[in-house]
């Protein structure tokens, strides 16, 4: 790979990828080490950041996992220290973890997420973790850019329902009670954007940049009749594999992309196209 794609190979770099247990987390984890990244695994989950890091190692990759909990500047601060600890620097951030709640087998949401009716609690913890938490780890992973001088590159997860309001028909069930895409997943990840565009603007003389990409909606089991009326609203008639943010990944990580700052790449088969 490096010999023909000199610009994606990401050999002797470190990356830390947060929610790196989840589905499109072990899916960067393991793109950013074939690509010949070495790789912290970060997750609460803490036996499945150890599942993906054997993944990373079992194909010839390099990885190490590190149970942290986002939300807590002493934890982040710890996450750090274990990159430095294995790897001695960082150069890429990964922020992927989030809280979204997800369309079960039976077609349910974790609660029903009426904005009448939604509790402060679920919406400070959504702030916590997708906002609160970005901040602290592109807060200490960029100092450490800085105290490195060598530039560094973030990479933020967003969504559609992050430059658009959900699309509420498709969480409705006939004979069933109304369902909702709550309220702080669409404000959290809008602000993902904000974040990525001021650190960009922040950072960009000092060789830092930041991007974001916003996937479609992802196939994780969910049930028919969700695919069937996901996937009639896209141009691609069909939810996303999750394998198929991987490219923007690896372009946005890797030089690939090096006069990209501020940006937001959109993996949405079409969702914003109509």
């Amino acid at each position: 790979m490096p010999g023909k794609l000199p610009n994606f190979d990401l050999s002797g770099k470190v990356a830390i990828v947060t929610g790196g247990a989840g589905l499109l987390g072990r899916q960067f984890s393991l793109t950013l080490a074939a690509a010949g990244d070495s790789v912290l695994v970060v997750d609460m989950n803490e036996a499945g950041a150890q599942k993906v890091a054997n993944e990373v190692a079992q194909a010839r990759g390099v990885a190490e996992a590190k149970k942290t909990d986002i939300t807590k500047p002493d934890k982040v601060e710890a996450m750090l220290q274990a990159a430095l600890k294995h790897f001695e620097r960082v150069d890429i951030l990964v922020n992927s973890a989030a809280m979204n709640p997800q369309v079960s087998s039976s077609g349910k949401l974790s609660s029903s997420g009426a904005f009448e009716d939604y509790p402060l609690e679920a919406w400070q913890q959504s702030l916590d973790v997708n906002l609160t938490g970005s901040f602290l780890c592109s807060q200490v992973v960029i100092r450490q850019f800085l105290a490195q001088e060598s530039g560094g590159v973030v990479v933020n997860i967003c969504s559609t329902y992050g430059l658009g309001g959900p699309d509420q028909r498709l969480y409705q069930k006939e004979g069933q009670p109304p369902q909702y895409k709550p309220v702080d997943y669409t404000v959290t990840k809008a602000g993902i954007l904000g974040l990525t565009k001021y650190l960009a603007t922040h950072y960009g003389e000092r060789g830092i940049r930041a991007n974001a990409i916003t996937p479609g909606g992802v196939f994780n089991e969910q049930d028919e009749d969700f695919v069937k009326a996901y996937a009639a609203r896209t141009v691609l008639g069909r939810m996303a594999h999750e394998d198929e943010m991987n490219g923007a990944l690896l372009f946005l990580a890797s030089d690939a992309s090096s006069y990209m700052t501020g940006a937001n790449l959109v993996v949405d088969g079409g969702w914003t196209a109509w």
